[in-house]
């Protein structure tokens, strides 16, 4: 994520005494009498040219002393985090509503749960600056929605296209794990991370709950489970198992200020290693901005020699 900025912003102001003085503070022309002008070739000065080239100068100079840079805060290069699959449920009951955020976050509307979770989940994902972010869907079965990547902002986006009932009206637990740890495939970080939500049981799919806990159990992913509704509608004990035996922590919501808790609490436990210091990477261009100032400085002295 790039964005432009000055290392000293202040110096800039120096360009309001410099143009005052510019505009005021004139030179004084010593006048010259000559006898037989006639012999003297007249030359054309171009003196309104001359204060323009001169002001540009001064505004070169000053921009390059304030050093403009252009800053990636969060390049790839400067950051040792984790991979997370964040793995949603889709299924047919996520299109309850009832699980409203607070009239600021849903301007109003009613909203289903499944929409809710988008809205948490786009915030979360997008404060992760070190993190790479991935998406699986599961319903009647499961599918790898977004890649694991460092562009959240596509993954943001990818997940605003997800629909509720994409996957199937079921609930599919252990395909939902199963491609949660197929999403890790080609992953090298140290650190793999599943949050899963759920507001069901398993109830479909070819690949049991425990088989697929025992295989990412042998991978060392964490995962965290969040059961979502009123009580009794998720398998809260299900999902309590498997975040306890991969060395998670279970988390239920019965609302979407709870939901929005949860995820800012899991925030907090998986904080990336260089997510409390700043890295950032600077290009500087006030050497571009001195180049030209001294191009026009010598435009400037080659007119004076030639007169």
């Amino acid at each position: 994520m790039n964005y432009y900025s000055f290392e000293y912003p202040y110096l800039i102001l120096l360009l309001v005494p410099i143009i005052f003085c510019l505009y005021k503070c004139k030179e004084y022309m010593k006048p010259i009498y000559f006898v037989h002008l006639q012999f003297m070739r007249a030359k054309r000065r171009f003196f309104k040219l001359e204060w323009i080239v001169k002001i540009l100068i001064f505004i070169l100079l000053c921009i390059a002393l304030s050093s403009p840079v252009v800053i990636d805060k969060f390049n790839p290069l400067n950051r040792v985090g984790k991979d997370i699959v964040l793995t949603i449920d889709a299924s047919g009951s996520m299109n309850s509503s009832g699980f409203d955020l607070d009239d600021e976050l849903s301007q109003g509307e009613r909203l289903s749960r499944f929409e809710i979770t988008k809205i948490v989940v786009k915030d979360f994902l997008l404060k992760r600056y070190n993190d790479n972010i991935g998406i699986v869907i599961y319903g009647d079965f499961a599918f790898i929605a977004s890649p694991i990547t460092y562009e959240k902002e596509i993954v943001s986006d990818m997940l605003g296209y997800m629909t509720q009932g994409m996957a199937g009206q079921n609930t599919a637990i252990g395909e939902a794990l199963a491609m949660s740890e197929r999403a890790f495939k080609h992953s090298i970080a140290k650190t793999q991370i599943i949050i899963l939500l759920s507001d069901g049981e398993h109830n479909s799919g070819s690949v049991s709950p425990k088989d697929a806990l025992k295989s990412i159990k042998s991978k060392n992913i964490k995962v965290y489970t969040i059961a979502i509704g009123n009580k009794g509608e998720a398998d809260a004990a299900l999902l309590e198992q498997i975040a306890k035996e991969s060395g998670g922590e279970f988390f239920s919501a019965v609302s979407a200020k709870e939901l929005q808790a949860i995820y800012e609490e899991i925030d907090k436990l998986e904080s990336s290693t260089i997510k409390s210091r700043e890295y950032l990477l600077k290009n500087y261009y006030y050497q571009i901005l001195l180049l030209l100032a001294s191009a026009l400085l010598l435009f400037l002295l080659y007119r004076e020699i030639k007169r």
